[in-house]
């Protein structure tokens, strides 16, 4: 049985990994959250940052789980693009069995200008998108990606996206 440990217990990050782990590996397989500290703020800053945190988090998973082959981190942050006007919504994954660690990315999507005035002034995106949305756990469910795309994409895809790539060395031949 492969079984992967994902470092955090949200369901959204749980899902977007079960959803990838299905399509690469056989039928006998597990993938279980597991609670981690990121290692960095609450709300990473710039790729690097939100980086750092989803290896950490990969690394701290398989830490905590010791029957697991794989440890996966993900992590959300936002982030300036180089010469690009902006604060735009990152997401990276980060994936290791212990000896290596690969990274992949998910979409980036330009924060609109009130909402990335609010997350530059200190606060954390999932609950600025609440109180605009006056809804509760937005990043448990659609997530910045849903609402930002009307729902064409949703949290579980775009970060589905970032575990593909950074799982894809472990699975293909081409690395």
């Amino acid at each position: 049985m492969t079984r992967v440990a994902v470092g955090s217990t949200n369901p959204v990050k749980v899902a977007a990994t079960e959803r990838i782990v299905g399509g690469v590996f056989d039928a006998d397989r597990a993938v279980v959250g597991v609670a981690v500290d990121s290692g960095v703020s609450e709300q990473p800053t710039g790729r690097r940052e939100t980086v750092t945190g989803a290896e950490n988090r990969a690394a701290r998973a398989l830490e905590a789980d010791p029957d697991a082959a794989y440890g996966v981190g993900i992590e959300g942050g936002v982030a300036d693009l180089d010469d690009r006007p902006g604060l735009y919504l990152v997401m990276w994954a980060a994936v290791t069995d212990g000896e290596t660690i690969e990274r992949g990315g998910g979409p980036s999507l330009r924060l609109p200008g009130d909402i990335a005035k609010r997350v530059r002034d200190g606060e954390e995106l999932g609950p600025v998108l609440d109180d605009v949305l006056d809804t509760e756990g937005v990043k448990e469910c659609a997530g910045a990606a849903g609402v930002l795309t009307g729902n064409a994409v949703d949290r579980e895809s775009a970060l589905a996206h970032a575990v593909a790539g950074a799982f894809g060395p472990f699975v293909t031949e081409f690395y």
